[in-house]
């Protein structure tokens, strides 16, 4: 096993990238190589304040190594205030590998990855996301305890989707309300982008109360499969930003919302799965707010799942978690008006929350 492990001053003199946005004062940066399984990763830890790093493991075919470095620093920096703000004793990590995961992964390369992460001696505890599964937890916590999200007939958690879900709807439901006065979803057009576990999810739920989803994917047969499970439409159009809905959840990867997309955007809430959805935070938050779109935080309303592995940690069960996550309305609707009442975005003012708590924490040390 190969680590090679380098400080924030290093990095910077070896690599200029880490003088960009993405590099946010991370704590460590840890380049895992196992040339027998063929793993490449790379795992990040933005600030461990509050307590241990803990975030999931992507595996995604990057086309770059650039990229993989650029993604695990902005997920890792996302996982910082998603803990925060959501009141829970831990820091940011995350974790990423290179490859295919219908064609790369295996169960050697799975637990070369959990030697590395036990390296960290807790410092990271992974979990699951894109590309990894519970099957794929369970087999890195052969090797190491620092992992959550394990099947229940281990002691865990299982697949966090559906608690993540959860949170979706209830900060959409909240920026509904704050938009329109109320949160009744009866006839709203949402347009939900990407139908993966916690897609297909959040989908159900916009379904029950009474909105009218429009799907769509990469993945054709697996839009196929959801519209007709849910009675959703299937998006055919040539530029789904400039489609006429209420609401745009993007539920996929990130950066949806970027210099080519936001202009077009018509919905009037953006409510979504997917991390680090402004491409640049500072710009396309402002432009949003211009605009007059409500742009519900990511990082905040997506947070259900991390509360529900942190229940294997300090041993609370489904039903609070499903507590917790649900008070992501309330949550959602204090970062709306303090947004509004200092007139800042509402990334602003969901960032200032969760920087507080972290100086609150630090300043008593």
């Amino acid at each position: 096993m190969n680590t090679t492990i380098y400080s924030p001053e290093e990095l910077k003199k070896i690599a200029p990238v880490f003088g960009q946005l993405s590099f946010d004062n991370h704590e460590q940066i840890m380049f895992c190589h196992d040339k027998d399984s063929g793993l490449k990763a790379i795992i990040g830890i933005h600030n461990t304040t509050l307590g241990p790093a803990l975030g999931g493991t992507r595996m995604w075919n990057y086309t770059s190594e650039w990229e993989a470095l650029n993604d695990v620093l902005r997920l890792s920096r996302g996982m910082t205030y998603k803990s925060a703000i959501s009141g829970l004793d831990l820091g940011g990590g995350k974790a990423v590998i290179m490859g295919d995961s219908k064609k790369d992964k295996s169960p050697e390369l799975i637990k070369a990855f959990a030697q590395y992460v036990n390296s960290l001696s807790g410092r990271y505890i992974t979990a699951e996301d894109v590309g990894t599964t519970t099957a794929d937890m369970d087999l890195i916590h052969t090797i190491t305890p620092h992992v959550t999200g394990i099947s229940e007939s281990l002691g865990g958690s299982g697949n966090p989707s559906p608690v993540t879900a959860y949170g979706v709807f209830m900060g959409l439901k909240a920026a509904v309300h704050y938009q329109f006065g109320s949160d009744n979803l009866e006839g709203k057009k949402v347009l939900v982008q990407g139908i993966g576990n916690v897609g297909e999810t959040l989908v159900k739920h916009l379904t029950a109360s009474g909105a009218i989803v429009t799907i769509t994917d990469i993945n054709e047969e697996r839009v196929a499969e959801v519209a007709k499970k849910y009675n959703t439409e299937i998006f055919t159009g040539t530029d789904l930003y400039s489609e006429e809905v209420d609401i745009y959840s993007p539920c996929a990867l990130g950066a949806t919302i970027n210099d080519d997309t936001i202009e077009k955007i018509k919905a009037k809430v953006i409510a979504g799965a997917a991390n680090n959805q402004l491409a640049i935070e500072a710009i396309h938050g402002k432009r949003l707010q211009e605009r007059g779109i409500v742009y519900a935080p990511d990082f905040l309303i997506n947070a259900g799942g991390i509360i529900n592995v942190f229940g294997e940690i300090v041993h609370y069960g489904l039903d609070e978690a499903l507590k917790r996550t649900e008070n992501i309305y309330n949550t959602t609707l204090e970062v709306l008006n303090y947004a509004k009442e200092h007139n800042i975005t509402s990334q602003q003012a969901a960032m200032k929350k969760a920087e507080d708590r972290i100086n609150k924490k630090k300043n008593a040390k």
